[in-house]
């Protein structure tokens, strides 16, 4: 082992520092314990834009130009063959083909790559070849299969034309929000290196060096400094140390952090990793100096570079799709369904005692963002506690008596729904905690390493934890903990029917009212 690569404790991470702070990034940030500084703070400011996912794009994209072949053939073939000749289903499969080998030649021309995207002229020289090839490939079936007679041509040459004057249209304006996109930092993947040095150095170099490289770096963090970490590393600055590591990539939204520190240093890895598995992004290990071999699906690559996977960003790409329209499908039929006894709930707060029907209060969200949630008001107007500074008790003299029936059936939270569709919270996930939660005199990141952990994934209305019976009043730290633990393991193992079971079982559980004050 390197002796610069041991655990000193004036250059590099205190051990007893990491295991007290660990895993939790800690809150000093938000306490403001941890700033960044000024070159920091700018880079930041350029990348606080949500990135556009690559994959995503071509996905999207894909998905698109088959459905618009498809319908182009379609439409031609229902607004002029039908009525002379009536319906013929040799045309209808002759679509659908014709659909099918578009988008396979349209990914083997690499159309669909974001630096072939880019450029206009090359970008559709491609794609107008390989339209002109599913047409000459249709041409030559027909002829082969000898029912090329059978065929409009008149159908089959507007379908053509009016292929490529949609490409020619849709492939300029992807190009040019593509570009602009570039422009803006927001398609490549955005990275930050842990660790400068020879380590870095080498490491760029070879991630800049491969043709299909989608990352950017946006700079370096480390906590050594001098020859060992100087300030510019392969024109890259050195933009802090790995305590505001976690700031930055929060509020610069970083998709990876890339730890490019040598595997055989393991106490300064484990240490990084305790302090920065926070984050809702993907964390790889680079592999590409290491003399250490693993099996070859233990590696994801960029190009020949190899990384040892550490940690996915949960929920991403597809997946966040399918559970946004989840949220959306769901929260509609609920307001829908429930919009009567949410009415109710109304009147009767409004009848009860003076002040506003709503309640609104600061809780953290998704990437320990701030956001306001909306509950029916349960408290006393001039005893509403929007700060939470005090937790609220059995029989609580804030709580009115319609809110003591509204808190206990979880009425009260219906009006989430309504964040639900704005995107600030999720159908299922971990419950929004207020800011300044707290149990015994402790915040509950200080309580619970790992708290902010379930901030990697939205908040959401109801959760594993909520189902399992730790709802209601947290009193102890115990409870705070095995929440946070629910949390966690719900944003570790999260699938479509796991937000299904969960959604399922919330009003069956709702029916023990035995925490919830």
């Amino acid at each position: 082992m390197d002796p610069h690569d041991s655990l000193d404790p004036k250059q590099t991470f205190n051990a007893s520092a990491v295991v007290a702070a660990s895993v939790s990034g800690h809150s000093d940030h938000k306490r403001g314990a941890v700033k960044l500084n000024s070159r920091a703070e700018q880079v930041a400011s350029q990348f606080a834009q949500n990135a556009v996912s690559p994959f995503l794009l071509a996905t999207g994209l894909r998905i698109v130009e088959f459905l618009s072949v498809l319908s182009l053939g379609l439409g031609i073939y229902f607004f002029y063959v039908v009525p002379m000749d009536g319906v013929k289903t040799f045309y209808l499969f002759t679509c659908l083909l014709g659909a099918i080998l578009t988008f396979v030649a349209l990914q083997a021309a690499d159309t669909y790559q974001v630096a072939s995207m880019r450029t206009s002229i090359t970008q559709l020289g491609r794609v107008m070849a390989a339209w002109t090839g599913v047409f000459a490939t249709l041409a030559l079936l027909a002829f082969f299969m000898r029912i090329s007679t059978d065929f409009s041509r008149l159908w089959f040459g507007t379908w053509y034309a009016s292929g490529l004057i949609f490409f020619a249209i849709e492939r300029s304006f992807v190009s040019v929000m593509v570009r602009r996109w570039g422009r803006d930092g927001r398609l490549e993947r955005r990275a930050v290196i842990v660790g400068g040095g020879s380590n870095a150095e080498d490491l760029i170099m070879s991630l800049e060096s491969q043709a299909d490289n989608d990352i950017r770096i946006c700079g370096i963090f480390d906590d050594r400094a001098g020859d060992r970490s100087p300030p510019m590393v392969a024109g890259y600055p050195k933009l802090g140390t790995v305590a505001e590591l976690v700031e930055f990539g929060r509020r610069a939204r970083i998709d990876m952090l890339i730890v490019s520190l040598p595997i055989t240093a393991e106490s300064r890895v484990l240490a990084l990793l305790k302090k920065v598995w926070v984050l809702p992004v993907d964390i790889r290990l680079s592999a590409h100096t290491n003399k250490l071999r693993f099996r070859p699906r233990s590696y994801s690559y960029v190009g020949s570079v190899p990384f040892l996977d550490v940690f996915d960003k949960p929920i991403a790409d597809w997946d966040s799709i399918m559970k946004r329209s989840f949220d959306i499908f769901f929260s509609i039929c609920a307001l829908v369904a429930l919009s009567p006894l949410m009415l109710i709930a109304a009147i009767a707060i409004k009848l009860e005692s003076k002040g506003p029907v709503i309640f609104r209060q600061k809780r953290f969200g998704f990437n320990n963002e701030v956001v306001e949630v909306l509950k029916f008001r349960s408290m006393f107007t001039d005893m509403s506690d929007h700060d939470a500074k005090k937790v609220v008790t059995k029989d609580d003299p804030r709580v009115t008596r319609v809110g003591r029936i509204i808190r206990k059936t979880s009425i009260d939270e219906l009006p989430q729904l309504v964040n639900v569709l704005s995107g600030k919270l999720s159908l299922v996930g971990p419950r929004p905690h207020a800011v300044n939660a707290h149990t015994e005199n402790k915040l509950w990141d200080e309580v619970v390493d790992g708290y902010f952990g379930r901030h990697k994934v939205k908040p959401g209305v109801t959760g594993w934890a909520q189902i399992n019976g730790w709802r209601g009043e947290v009193d102890s730290e115990e409870k705070i903990r095995r929440r946070v633990e629910h949390d966690l393991y719900y944003i570790e193992n999260w699938s479509v029917l796991f937000d299904l079971y969960i959604l399922a079982a919330t009003p069956l559980k709702l029916m023990n009212t035995e925490n919830a004050y």
